[in-house]
């Protein structure tokens, strides 16, 4: 087999899937990583992982078994209220096609399938630039390397991207106030008997909350707004955040006064529907680089991993021609991604139109009907 020099910029899921399926086909890659070490930060909330994406991937990766043995049962139940905390829907009984795992589970996962030595911690990029046929990545460090294929698997702000594409992620209208409420069973149990044991949404006049019990006992809310771009240098306290739902149902507005710890903003940006890109020699995108989009159809670990898990299956399909593997991997991940930033649109515009959650339980009576 020809042997490419491989760079794989980011270690998410789906910078991991693509090392791991590579590896699985005798592929070697290496990634580079800004982060110092696995743990140098968390890894964010639960994730439910679709059968023909997230879960596939996993298949591919020769992981799927270690990843059922790390499901949070009954983590796919939905609850949805509405401003005044009435319940309008709920779904206790999920058919368990689409389980829910931590992300940090999920990583650590992919992470321990690894060769040592195959991820190169605290790599951050600083430049990129073509040399010839080839690229050239500088460190902050001040150190060099170059690589046959590049790929960018560095998120949203990538690096590589402009490689590719002048597309720039742009804000979507929409911010989150992430908070936690710890040991939920024991120290808030008014609020877990409120939100339930799966994922919850309260929603009314363009505004509400999003929950999710993680396997570590706690509450993880997303206070979300519309609300201008620079809203958020207003918001100090839990008093700026309660300001916004004065006239809700204390016990939803007891999810903010009850919070553990810091606040943590999150304004959400997203690439246009449809980002695309002319095939460009030796470099390619996966993830959150190639196709940001809200979290609200539940795509976005679950498209970087069949990213991922795709463009690998491509390069080992393909030895000895880089080209003809990223066309065939392009030529798939373009419309996929553009189905699933559409749906992603909706499903904002759905939850914060001003008569929801009426827009969000009339889709989900529709999936139970058909």
């Amino acid at each position: 087999m020809t042997h490419h020099n491989i760079a794989i910029i980011g270690a998410g899921l789906g910078g991991l899937t693509l090392a791991r399926v590579l590896h699985t086909h005798g592929i070697e890659a290496a990634v580079f990583e800004l982060d110092a070490s696995p743990t140098a930060r968390t890894q964010g909330g639960m994730l439910d992982l679709h059968e023909e994406t997230g879960q596939a991937a996993l298949r591919a990766a020769g992981l799927f078994e270690g990843f059922r043995a790390l499901v949070h049962e009954g983590g796919d139940a939905m609850r949805i209220l509405d401003k005044f905390a009435t319940v309008q829907h709920e779904d206790e009984k999920h058919d368990g096609t689409r389980p829910e795992i931590s992300r940090g589970d999920l990583r650590d996962l992919l992470l321990s399938s690894l060769p040592d030595g195959m991820i190169r911690w605290g790599s951050k990029v600083v430049a990129v630039e073509r040399r010839n046929d080839r690229f050239e990545v500088e460190l902050a460090d001040g150190s060099r390397f170059s690589a046959d294929l590049l790929v960018g698997a560095d998120g949203a702000w990538s690096k590589v991207r402009p490689l590719v594409s002048a597309a720039e992620p742009s804000y979507s209208g929409l911010s989150f106030v992430e908070l936690n409420l710890l040991d939920a069973a024991n120290r808030h149990p008014e609020s877990l008997a409120l939100a339930g044991h799966g994922m919850m949404f309260a929603l009314g006049e363009q505004k509400g909350f999003l929950s999710h019990l993680e396997t570590d006992g706690k509450l993880h809310v997303y206070v979300a707004l519309l609300a201008p771009a620079d809203w958020a240098e207003g918001v100090e306290t839990k008093a700026d955040v309660l300001a916004h739902f004065e006239d809700w149902d204390e016990s939803l507005r007891a999810l903010i006064a009850d919070a553990d710890g810091p606040l943590v903003l999150r304004p959400i940006h997203a690439l246009p529907i449809g980002h695309r890109w002319d095939r460009v020699p030796g470099v390619t995108l996966l993830g959150d680089a190639a196709h940001l989009m809200s979290p609200f159809a539940g795509e976005g670990a679950n498209l970087a991993m069949i990213d991922g898990a795709e463009l690998a299956a491509a390069i080992a399909a393909n030895p000895g021609d880089l080209d003809a593997a990223l066309t065939t991997y392009e030529q798939a991940l373009f419309p996929r991604s553009e189905a699933a930033a559409a749906l992603s649109a909706l499903g904002l515009d759905l939850c914060f139109a001003p008569d929801a959650p009426t827009g969000l339980v009339e889709m989900m009576a529709g999936y139970h009907a058909a």
